[in-house]
């Protein structure tokens, strides 16, 4: 049978419902099943994706396969009959628009950038285009631009981008071995307790009916359970702004670092612990948000500060750091803290 090798840019025509074999090539080589999906079948509802790939209707060489399944060069991808309606197959692909965004250091290997909230890292799920689409609009001569790791929507600061496929696969082994640093800055609702500072519960990851995926604190005896550590560093009390109430919930600010890299981790972390993230619209008080939301707060409180790497290439240690953005500097005294 004949195999399409599909490379950056060719994208799988989805009229034709059939069985197709896809050859990944070394540009998708190290992706998870589910993203390389969400790339070649453009236009798939991601709720298709997760369910043709939970069904075992995609296999890889022939074995079932999970979403977070790491493909490599040469690997033989089923795809089962998938037929979209005609208005996905028929429209026409949305204008990515070109955009740079403040560097924290470059060189020939990797790009470190600060990412803004509110932007997605990448396309897909309703979002016809994040970061690295528009990096790459923005740097139409650069060989490659794939991320590194990720952040969530809602979520701004240091965000790594590889410039080579060698320094891709330097990077991402740091995150796997859970060598790097990676500090973020979270206002909280209440007094955290400083002598916390260990937070060890597992989490499991679910999908929402309509396909958003959530997280939730579970038990070592959850076979779907991953171990999950966040180190918690109290920064400072702060006190509700001008205008609050006289009743309305103190605040902490936290430095929390985490050990392990999972999905909403220090969102579902610090929620569980009875102190939820200020403006988290998933995971939070939301009685509590349209509170801060007039006071001024408009996004949520979660801020990747720092970044320590070992250098893909020289192995020297590089401290990446974003400061704190204006919307939450500005807010609530923050500068008082740095």
């Amino acid at each position: 049978m004949a195999c399409d090798v599909l490379g950056a840019g060719r994208r799988l025509p989805m009229s034709n419902a059939a069985v197709r074999h896809l050859t990944v090539d070394a540009e998708s080589a190290d992706q998870r099943l589910d993203n390389f999906l969400l790339r070649e079948l453009k236009g798939a509802p991601k709720t298709l994706i997760y369910r043709i790939i939970r069904s075992g209707e995609v296999r890889v060489n022939k074995a079932r396969a999970r979403a977070d399944t790491r493909l490599q060069a040469g690997d033989d991808v089923r795809l089962p009959p998938v037929r979209l309606p005609e208005r996905v197959i028929g429209a026409a692909p949305a204008a990515v628009p070109a955009r740079e965004f403040p560097v924290l250091y470059e060189d020939d290997w990797l790009l470190a950038i600060d990412k803004p909230a509110g932007v997605a890292v990448h396309g897909g799920s309703g979002v016809s285009s994040g970061v690295i689409e528009q990096l790459r609009r923005a740097r139409p001569g650069a060989a490659l631009l794939e991320l590194v790791h990720r952040l969530d929507r809602e979520t701004s600061g240091v965000l790594l981008v590889a410039k080579r496929r060698s320094a891709l696969k330097r990077l991402q082994d740091q995150f796997r071995e859970r060598s790097t640093g990676k500090t973020y800055l979270a206002l909280v609702r209440g007094e955290w307790p400083a002598a916390r500072k260990v937070i060890d519960a597992p989490l499991h990851k679910y999908l929402l009916p309509d396909g958003e995926r959530r997280v939730r604190v579970t038990d070592a005896r959850d076979p779907l359970g991953q171990r999950s550590i966040s180190l918690v560093r109290v920064l400072g009390d702060v006190h509700p702004p001008p205008g609050a109430a006289a009743d309305a919930p103190r605040m902490t600010l936290l430095a929390v670092t985490i050990k392990t890299g999972r999905t909403h981790q220090i969102r579902v972390h610090l929620a569980h612990a009875g102190h939820p993230i200020a403006g988290d619209d998933k995971y939070g008080d939301f009685e509590w948000n349209r509170l801060l939301t007039r006071l001024g707060l408009k996004r949520m409180f979660l801020h990747a500060w720092r970044l320590t790497i070992r250098h893909p290439v020289t192995e020297q240690e590089l401290q990446l750091h974003a400061p704190l953005p204006p919307e939450l500097a500005d807010w609530g005294d923050m500068r008082r803290f740095f």
